[in-house]
């Protein structure tokens, strides 16, 4: 792992331990660099109606957002305690499409630090952006 990728693993193990997973058991960490260079992270927070369930993904980036950063992500690592790394939802892959570009990097890793790397063209090719609203 790179410097900046350690930082971000380091962000999304920290808050990952905080995860309300009490129906699916899975608990999820996110950190997102975003284009100023600040790290913001969150963790899913299950809720008993399902629906109302967000991503560890989703409340970074919403965190982000809500605290002034850019709106222009620029890395983003997703660690679970599964054995084998998990990528994010497609939910999350349409709220990324948002604040993502071509040069996106999206990092899934396990606990260990076993980790795969994509861009997000890769990993959500064909993404419905705001360009298709112009």
């Amino acid at each position: 792992m790179t410097e900046l990728q350690t930082k971000l693993f380091q962000a999304a193990c920290d808050v990952q331990k905080r995860a309300h997973a009490p129906y699916s058991g899975a608990l999820i960490g996110a950190a997102v660099l975003m284009s100023d260079g600040k790290i913001y992270s969150g963790c899913n927070v299950e809720n008993a109606s399902y629906g109302g369930t967000v991503c560890a993904e989703r409340v970074a980036i919403f965190k982000a957002v809500s605290e002034g950063s850019t709106k222009q992500i620029k890395e983003i690592l997703v660690v679970s305690d599964a054995e084998k790394p998990w990528p994010p939802c497609g939910f999350c892959r349409q709220v990324i499409a948002e604040f993502a570009n071509e040069q996106t990097v999206i990092h899934t890793a396990n606990l260990q630090g076993k980790m795969k790397s994509f861009k997000f063209p890769e990993i959500f090719p064909e993404a419905f952006t705001p360009k298709h609203l112009d």
